[in-house]
């Protein structure tokens, strides 16, 4: 029985890492193909799928997850507002960058006035990477620990909004000067910082099952606000009927995605 007890929990650490090394390297190198090849029509039919798997991870079963618990209803609600404040803060204060506006996307700037804003934010695009993937580490962790159904969805979950993000990044990287070598590079060793949010939060929340719920409530205040706050008005602005239908279309492939991956949950 023993042994079944520690083979579980090596399994368990094995899913973790692995699901935040491939979420890192898929993320980036996705990103990294359509940031080099500047295909902007792909960056918008991601957000549309992003917005579909976030909201519906979060709405569908992670906050379900964390209310069945037995946890009391009005502290995850607390910490449900806590987590939306928080994300917002950390965006206001730019510790987290959701940015995927580039030179020549149709914006009205004087040329050169993105290269010039990145010249400043080069590397601390980078920081407020490292640090965000740390935190998608310690999600991960914690629905892998929930349940291995919820980690994978989890991963999925933040395989799609990272890719939209990083494709911001590698464009402002460029703009300020780093070559698609370096960029590339940098940018892999910043999704790396998930896995040692990962090994962390499995360590942390191994021991504290208490704590899970409200770490599942949190993860999910962060999927709604990016999708709320950054990715739907981006979509918002493409109001025609032709750019509306194969948003409401990714929208329901994203939400049909999770719902498949869930049903035997």
């Amino acid at each position: 029985m023993l042994d079944d007890s520690r083979l579980k929990i090596h399994s368990t650490l094995v899913s973790i890492l692995l699901a935040t090394a491939i979420a890192g390297v898929l993320s980036i190198t996705a990103a990294a193909i359509f940031s080099f090849s500047l295909l902007s029509k792909m960056v918008e039919r991601m957000v549309s799928l992003s917005v579909g798997i976030m909201l519906s991870t979060s709405l569908l079963h992670a906050l379900p997850e964390a209310f069945e618990s037995g946890a009391d209803p009005r502290s995850l609600f607390a910490c449900l507002l806590g987590g939306l404040l928080t994300f917002f803060l950390l965006e206001k204060f730019a510790i987290l960058r959701h940015s995927h506006h580039h030179e020549g996307d149709g914006h009205q700037h004087e040329h050169g006035h993105d290269a010039h804003e990145a010249g400043k934010a080069g590397w601390m695009i980078l920081v407020g990477d490292g640090l965000h993937n740390f935190t998608d580490g310690i999600l991960i962790a914690a629905a892998f620990l929930a349940d291995p159904t919820l980690g994978l969805v989890t991963g999925l979950a933040i395989i799609a909004h990272e890719i939209p993000q990083e494709i911001g990044d590698f464009i402002v990287l460029l703009n300020a000067g780093f070559s698609r070598t370096r960029a590339y590079i940098y940018n892999l060793i910043c999704s790396m910082m998930a896995m040692v949010g990962g090994v962390l939060g499995y360590y942390m929340l191994e021991d504290a099952g208490k704590l899970l719920p409200y770490v599942l409530v949190f993860a999910s205040s962060g999927f709604i606000y990016i999708a709320v706050s950054d990715l739907m008005p981006q979509m918002q602005r493409r109001a025609t009927l032709r750019e509306t239908i194969p948003q409401i279309i990714l929208i329901a492939c994203g939400v049909a995605l999770v719902v498949f991956l869930t049903q035997h949950h």
